[in-house]
């Protein structure tokens, strides 16, 4: 069938996973820019200040940990829309919660709100795309969705001190919190399962739902699937290798994102002394080169398809591939000596090869497990990658830049940080292969 002439209505729901996406990382991107004023507001010393927010982003990943573990569940059970209804609603409370705040204890108690309703968006944005594009198209789709994570973080530094300086840093919580009640109204506008969407045309929901060629053989994929089968238990879940394939992968490589998303902004300070809105192009700039890494990651694996090669294939090639690409960062700081941007472009580069892992590593879930258990295991691997977010945090972050702060050589705690992040995907991806070496879909479920 021509491409042509089937439509392009899933495409308008891509649009708007990628909007809740980009107000996702919006939200929870905020806190790293207003550290310094947030560091004024409260008196914090320079070694208070690292203790302080490393508490602070801890708590969010606690938190985000635990709620993904229910959200996907919730996810499975209520249904995309109402489901990601629920979770956008409560988000954008706990983001304008945030202006409340008058120390540690209250970000604490915001950022744990934020964190455990922010993780509905990742469950709801895979199950969404499961249930909306086929699956040769499915790593593109959440690619393209998933650089909504890099709009978010690029549109943070270029209002977020601006907005603290001109009126406050708490009006920086509550004009950002507040674009999630703009994407409802679209949301509830536009959209519903493919079965139920009016706006969708036969000839694409036949596409959307064609039979699929798998190692196993063919099968049809039921994008208006309803989710009234027998549920799915975690427990279930664990004795697949798939599952810990998934989760590991999560472990492993999602604290290397946190760690940009929160720190960098005051690695440019320490390294750079950058400090308020002098930040606002380096950061823009690492997700600028991000977003490309998040949509070039779903388009490749679907060129090796279209070519030919069998699309587990593709994604593990493609995966290998970007986890290749992030170890230049460990040089990061040597190129920064030459020139500060030369830093930032290597960061950046290694910020879009994440992404570009990050929108296979999601779809490896919904090839191998069926539509009512994606929200479930895309939340039990956003629980390990909390936990690897906190252990990063707790053992290393926070451990480990007091340290070097209070020695006066905070360069080289950041400096073995880039040296982690440039080792974790090859690790991760082999770890990966070995547990499952070939495409094998769960059919027993």
């Amino acid at each position: 069938m021509n491409n042509q002439n089937i439509g392009k209505y899933r495409w308008t729901i891509c649009a708007l996973l990628f909007f809740a996406t980009t107000v996702n990382y919006l939200d929870r991107a905020v806190i790293s820019l207003l550290k310094p004023y947030l560091t004024d507001a409260f008196h914090w010393s320079d070694e208070d200040a690292i203790t302080n927010y490393a508490n602070i982003e801890i708590a969010f990943k606690f938190a985000y940990s635990i709620g993904m573990l229910f959200a996907g569940k919730l996810i499975d059970k209520l249904g995309t829309k109402i489901g990601y209804t629920l979770a956008t609603t409560l988000w954008s409370i706990a983001a304008i919660a945030h202006s409340l705040a008058t120390g540690t204890f209250g970000f604490g108690i915001a950022r744990i709100f934020l964190g455990v309703t922010e993780a509905g968006n990742f469950p709801a944005a895979i199950k969404s795309t499961a249930e909306w594009f086929p699956k040769k198209e499915r790593a593109l789709a959440t690619g393209i969705f998933n650089s909504g994570s890099n709009i978010g973080a690029i549109i943070a530094p270029l209002s977020v001190p601006y907005i603290a300086e001109k009126w406050g840093w708490q009006w920086a919580f509550i004009i950002t919190g507040a674009m999630g009640f703009i994407w409802l109204i679209l949301w509830f506008i536009y959209y519903e399962i493919p079965s139920k969407q009016k706006r969708l045309a036969q000839a694409e929901f036949d596409y959307i739902t064609q039979p699929e060629e798998t190692e196993a053989g063919t099968i049809k994929v039921d994008a208006a699937e309803v989710e009234v089968l027998k549920p799915v238990s975690w427990t279930s879940l664990f004795k697949y290798k798939q599952t810990w394939a998934f989760a590991i992968g999560k472990l492993l490589t999602d604290p290397i994102w946190w760690f940009y998303l929160f720190w960098l902004p005051d690695f440019l300070d320490n390294q750079y002394g950058l400090k308020g809105t002098e930040v606002a192009l380096p950061v823009a700039l690492v997700y600028i080169i991000g977003s490309f890494g998040s949509i070039g990651g779903g388009w490749l694996p679907m060129n090796l398809i279209n070519r030919g090669m069998p699309a587990f294939k593709a994604r593990k090639t493609s995966m290998l591939i970007y986890a290749c690409c992030v170890f230049p960062i460990i040089f990061a700081q040597l190129l920064g000596d030459i020139d500060m941007w030369l830093a930032v472009i290597t960061i950046g580069i290694a910020a879009a090869a994440h992404q570009a892992w990050s929108a296979n590593i999601f779809t490896t879930v919904s090839d191998m497990f069926p539509n009512r258990a994606i929200g479930s295991v895309t939340g039990l691997g956003g629980l390990f990658g909390g936990l690897g977010g906190i252990m990063l945090s707790a053992l290393v972050q926070k451990n480990l830049f007091v340290y070097y702060e209070s020695i006066g050589k905070i360069q080289t705690g950041y400096y073995i940080m880039f040296a982690i992040c440039a080792v974790s995907y090859l690790v991760a991806w082999l770890i990966m292969k070995a547990l499952v070496p070939k495409h094998s879909p769960i059919t027993d479920l």
